[in-house]
């Protein structure tokens, strides 16, 4: 569904930067293609205003953001908002398919990883992702997590159905990264499915709303608003946690994150928190620190929770 309406949303910006140029190219052609690539990239702007609110914000954040470093992030995520939203997800969703070694290789298999998007994201997220786990034999579910504006509760059974499938295909407890919205995803999971945690490995967290957003008021989604600060399903999924399931989580942060904030409602308790100044929601996704990080996590021996 997401992939339809995001290559909607990609023809309407076509149609009125083209529309704004025809109109207005008797006027002059700098007049016409300014204001065509204004309309085009009009949301830039908006982001923009979203980054410079992060002065204020996240002005009681650990290291609180200057404007250049706004500035940059902003910059970052822009255009990888326009690779993702506008080339990725509309037009390559299921480009790179899910990959499973064979059963007879089981039993010598690497783990496997499940991947999770977030809200109004598509599996195509992780297209950059794919090659690099294929590449070192690692075994990989990518979901496309439906119906796109519902309850987060509705996606559990298809991350229970993934975790099977990885566990079978190798012998070993999977990791499990998700990306923004994803992150509730695997924690409603649990919720529904979870048990023994020896099921799991680690999860990673992107930019996890893990105590609700901000940003999540400007939607009335069924799913943003189980997103919002003090939500009563936030307050609910974390009376139902016990610190053993948190302390498998790896929760990425960063005070530039536009959608995300402020920048410690990213941060499960009792879970591990790791910084990423300087780096916008999306971004985080395509951090290539965060992503050499997650797959030195794979190599690593079965998890030990702290004392």
């Amino acid at each position: 569904m997401n992939a339809r309406i995001q290559r909607f949303q990609m023809m309407l910006r076509l149609l009125l930067a083209l529309g704004a140029l025809l109109w207005l190219w008797p006027r002059g052609p700098v007049l016409a293609i300014s204001t065509g690539l204004l309309l085009f990239w009009f949301y830039g702007l908006v982001m923009a205003l979203n980054f410079g609110l992060l002065l204020c914000i996240n002005a009681s954040a650990t290291t609180p953001p200057g404007a250049l470093q706004l500035l940059r992030a902003w910059w970052a995520e822009f255009w990888t908002c326009e690779w993702v939203f506008g080339v990725q997800q509309p037009f390559a969703e299921r480009r790179l398919p899910d990959h499973l070694p064979p059963p007879s290789a089981s039993a010598q298999a690497p783990r496997g990883v499940l991947l999770l998007h977030g809200y109004t994201c598509n599996r195509g997220l992780w297209n950059h992702w794919l090659p690099r786990l294929r590449q070192r034999g690692h075994a990989y579910l990518a979901l496309s997590m439906e119906p796109a504006f519902g309850s987060i509760d509705a996606y559990a059974d298809a991350i229970e159905a993934a975790v099977r499938r990885l566990a079978q295909a190798t012998g070993r407890p999977p990791l499990i990264v998700a990306h923004s919205m994803g992150g509730l995803a695997v924690r409603a999971w649990w919720r529904r499915h979870g048990g023994d945690t020896a099921r799991l490995h680690r999860i990673v967290t992107l930019g996890s709303p893990h105590a609700g957003t901000l940003m999540a008021n400007f939607s009335s989604a069924t799913n943003a608003r189980q997103m919002r600060r003090g939500s009563a399903w936030l307050q609910e999924l974390a009376a139902q946690e016990a610190p053993e399931f948190r302390q498998r989580f790896i929760c990425y942060y960063s005070n530039c994150d536009q959608i995300v904030c402020p920048a410690g409602t990213a941060v499960l308790a009792d879970a591990e928190a790791r910084y990423k100044p300087g780096v916008g929601h999306l971004r985080l996704a395509f951090d290539g620190a965060v992503l050499d990080e997650v797959l030195g996590e794979l190599s690593a021996a079965d998890f030990r929770p702290r004392p």
